[in-house]
């Protein structure tokens, strides 16, 4: 495991977790720590305010990094947590960059209420976690974002089948399995005015690529997650995760991009 990856986990896993907010900080950060989550304002003292607080209100946290990958100075993690015996279950996925040592400077994440099985009968967490194909990472990742182009902003889908595999294994809330489905879904959505704005970041390691997009419908926008697990040059699981971008004036930080 890399240094960076270290440190990212050890966030959640000393800092949250272990109850140990501002020990995490001191010893995981960089000279900032600038924040996107919604609700937790930058550097130490703002994690630390946020987080002492739901440490105290959840005395019994269960928290598992299910997949983790890297791809540079950036760390990925897809995590589950289950607050007080499952009175409240999450799903999140985060993004961390990272400054020469290692040390966390900056984080993105968007949280879902883990819903469990949907109509694939896979929930949003299960599946494949093995990180293999690593001399495909480059080309996984240019397959992927021309996905997104082409397909989720400019609404072009000549070549939808050659970029999604026929059987795909679907973990998105409310979505079976399939192609069909998927595509279904993407084309009611366009039909509805959602579309792509624009696609923040793009990662990937191997045969996972990560991206973290916004897309819009009249004056609501959303933060969206998607993590993409490719075989063969093609999209053959995804798992997602959606949240709503708050106005302006609720931000606590500079907001979730």
């Amino acid at each position: 495991m890399s240094a960076k990856l270290e440190h990212a986990k050890a966030l959640y896993l000393e800092g949250i977790r272990d109850g140990r907010a501002r020990e995490a900080m001191a010893a995981h950060t960089g000279a900032r720590y600038t924040q996107h989550s919604a609700g937790v304002r930058d550097g130490v003292e703002g994690f630390v305010a946020f987080f002492e607080p739901f440490i105290l209100r959840n005395p019994k946290r269960e928290i598992e990094i299910v997949r983790a990958l890297e791809d540079g100075r950036y760390v990925f993690l897809h995590v589950y947590q289950s607050l007080n015996e499952g009175q409240h279950e999450w799903v999140t996925m985060d993004l961390f960059d990272t400054d020469e040592d290692d040390r966390i400077i900056e984080h993105w994440d968007v949280i879902s209420a883990f819903k469990g099985p949907g109509p694939s009968g896979h929930t949003q967490i299960d599946g494949m976690t093995e990180i293999t194909d690593l001399p495909k990472t480059e080309a996984n990742k240019a397959t992927v974002r021309l996905f997104m182009t082409e397909v989720l902003q400019n609404r072009d889908f000549a070549r939808f089948d050659d970029y999604v595999a026929e059987e795909l294994i679907q973990h998105a809330v409310g979505l079976a399995d399939g192609r069909a489905a998927c595509r279904e879904r993407i084309e009611e959505a366009q039909s509805a005015g959602v579309r792509c704005e624009f696609v923040f970041k793009l990662i990937g390691q191997g045969n996972f690529v990560v991206s973290y997009s916004k897309s819009v419908q009249d004056d609501d926008a959303v933060a969206v997650f998607n993590l993409w697990r490719l075989a063969g040059g093609q999209i053959v699981e995804h798992w997602s995760n959606v949240e709503t971008i708050a106005p302006r004036e609720e931000w606590a930080n500079s907001g979730k991009f």
